[in-house]
């Protein structure tokens, strides 16, 4: 089974546009989409995609708490354990 963060890439593969980031490239967790061109209505709408994929339950104020995708990334491993 796929990590989270190789699950988590995909989805940003195949829903954003992330500027200086080629499809497929290594994520880096420390990296915070909303600076890197990646509008509010575009995280939205990709926190979304997420909460589907990975079967979580998250409130919109969840979603201000992270910062960067190692942010997300903790939240949806701590959700799973």
């Amino acid at each position: 089974m796929a990590s989270t963060e190789e699950r988590l890439r995909q989805l940003v593969d195949e829903n954003l546009e992330v500027d200086g980031r080629a499809i497929g490239q290594e994520l880096n967790l420390n990296h915070n989409l909303m600076d890197s061109g990646v509008n509010s209505v575009d995280f939205v709408a990709f926190m979304k995609v997420v909460v589907g994929e990975f079967g979580v339950s998250m409130d919109p104020g969840d979603c201000e708490g992270f910062q960067t995708l190692g942010d997300l990334v903790a939240f949806l491993d701590g959700a799973a354990a």
